[in-house]
């Protein structure tokens, strides 16, 4: 190794050895974009402990991708806020879900311009909390105390919410639309629901296996106690000791007629009569609050359905309890009932019974015939997975899965969320005898309550499978509508 004159050592030649040249400007960028693109794969586009965008809940829902009204709502947020609160509170009584609720608000209060909102839901209580950054925040609460059979209301608060996040539709014509929809009347005068009481236990009396002397007992027995319930509700009477009054009058008229020499099977009317006592929609409302993230409001509802079920039980002990002491004979609940029927004309009474359904929880005219054939549908598949053999606890599931993906396209098609279709179409897949032969034999007959518990046990996996299956229904309809609400919102913005 030789010197330069600089004294530096002469390095080998490195001819052999392949020249690197120098990157081009196309290069460097093509390599920065694999670098950024590499890094996103890698963190995602958002840090892990970033909070989610209040807005991000509306995904999934009718209400994703609301339209912004720019106009300085901010000015005015307490305006704003109010009318949300006014509308949760209406969603509530008239009977929606807690998810529904949370969807609903968060999409108006974002249409509205509102933003740095926090929606709480609680069991009964509505809480909104606005925080615009260097002001003071604003939290409103709102607790909800009654309820009602209001379908038809529900449907027309879904359609102003449609309307308000497409972008037709501004505070104060939503406050006007709001008091409109709650000052309206029902769709049905009292006198036609409760005769529509009286139809529907005298349908699904038939399908259970009665015959039309039976229907009849249970026609009769539900307008009394449809009218019984009013005359208690107009009392004040606590919903406990109203429904216990229902089940014990209704289970006294099947045995006394029993007594009197009357060919009916009690308990198959009794059967038909307490069904529509049965807290369907809450019990649906309760377990899809309980999936969707809402433990204590389904807590609350579930305590609720629970109360419910133990005023029946009390109402049809007291019942056979008078009943035996007057010297009526002891109901067979082991009675197997036979189909009295042909398969098309139990169609044909479970198209009616829904109808029936229908008019009591008030549902408007143009979603009835849509109901019973979502009611039609879920019978048949019903059937038809039984004869497949599934079984008794899986067949009303997979029944409800189909009702509840059906209501959803029904619903949203019509304008109206998917309780309003799904909860009465479900109601015909119901243990309605099960409950009763079971409540008999853990109130009744002592030596039997072993059977009465396992009883109430599978009626209540019946009932929790129904609840589950639509909402599971609702969830997986969720792709096939992505469409109709954008519809919607496209026939809104040509008015």
């Amino acid at each position: 190794m030789t010197e330069r004159p600089d004294g530096s050592a002469n390095r080998p030649h490195t001819d052999g050895l392949p020249k690197t040249q120098p990157l081009r400007p196309s290069q460097v960028r093509q390599n920065v974009n694999a670098k950024r693109m590499l890094m996103r794969l890698v963190q995602g586009d958002s840090p892990p402990t970033a909070p989610m965008n209040i807005v991000d809940r509306l995904a999934g829902s009718p209400y994703a991708n609301p339209t912004i009204q720019v106009m300085g709502v901010d000015a005015s947020a307490r305006k704003t806020i109010d009318f949300a609160l006014h509308l949760a509170e209406v969603m509530f009584r008239y009977g929606a879900g807690a998810l529904e609720v949370e969807t609903s608000m968060i999409a108006v209060t974002a249409a509205l311009g509102l933003k740095n909102v926090e929606v709480d839901i609680t069991n009964q209580s509505v809480a909104i909390n606005y925080a615009p950054k260097d002001q003071t925040p604003i939290t409103l609460l709102r607790v909800v105390r009654s309820w009602t059979n209001n379908y038809a209301g529900l449907a027309q608060v879904h359609q102003l919410v449609t309307d308000i996040v497409a972008g037709g539709v501004g505070r104060d014509e939503a406050v006007r639309r709001l008091n409109e929809i709650i000052r309206s009347a029902k769709p049905f005068p009292r006198w036609m629901v409760t005769m529509a009481f009286g139809i529907f236990a005298a349908v699904f009396v038939g399908v259970l296996g009665g015959g039309i002397g039976a229907s009849a007992v249970a026609f009769g027995s539900n307008i009394l106690i449809s009218l019984l319930s009013r005359q208690l509700a107009r009392w004040r009477t606590a919903d406990f000791f109203n429904t216990m009054a229902c089940a014990f009058l209704v289970t006294f008229i099947a045995l006394m007629l029993r007594w009197a020499g009357v060919e009916i099977a009690p308990s198959i009317v009794v059967a038909g009569g307490i069904l529509l006592l049965l807290p369907t929609g809450r019990l649906v409302s309760s377990v899809q609050d309980a999936i969707n993230g809402f433990p204590v409001t389904a807590a609350g509802r579930f305590l609720s359905t629970l109360l419910t079920f133990g005023a029946i039980v009390a109402g049809i002990g007291v019942a056979v309890v008078v009943g035996t002491l007057i010297g009526s004979e002891v109901l067979d609940v082991t009675q197997v009932f036979p189909d009295a029927y042909p398969l098309w004309i139990r169609a044909i009474l479970i198209a009616i019974a829904v109808v029936a359904i229908g008019v009591t929880e008030q549902t408007q005219m143009r979603l009835l015939i849509p109901t019973a054939a979502v009611g039609i549908v879920g019978f048949f598949v019903l059937w038809g997975v039984g004869e497949a053999g599934l079984g008794d606890r899986l067949s009303p599931a997979v029944a409800a899965v189909v009702i509840g993906l059906l209501g959803r396209v029904v619903a949203l098609k019509l304008g109206a969320p998917q309780l309003v279709v799904a909860v009465p179409a479900a109601l015909i897949l119901l243990p309605g005898l099960t409950i009763f032969r079971s409540m008999y034999a853990l109130t009744v007959e002592g030596g039997n309550i072993l059977l009465g518990a396992g009883g109430m046990l599978n009626a209540g996996a019946i009932v929790l499978g129904v609840a589950a299956g639509i909402v599971l229904g609702d969830n997986l309809a969720r792709p096939l509508t992505k469409g109709l609400s954008s519809n919607e919102r496209r026939r809104v913005r040509r008015r």
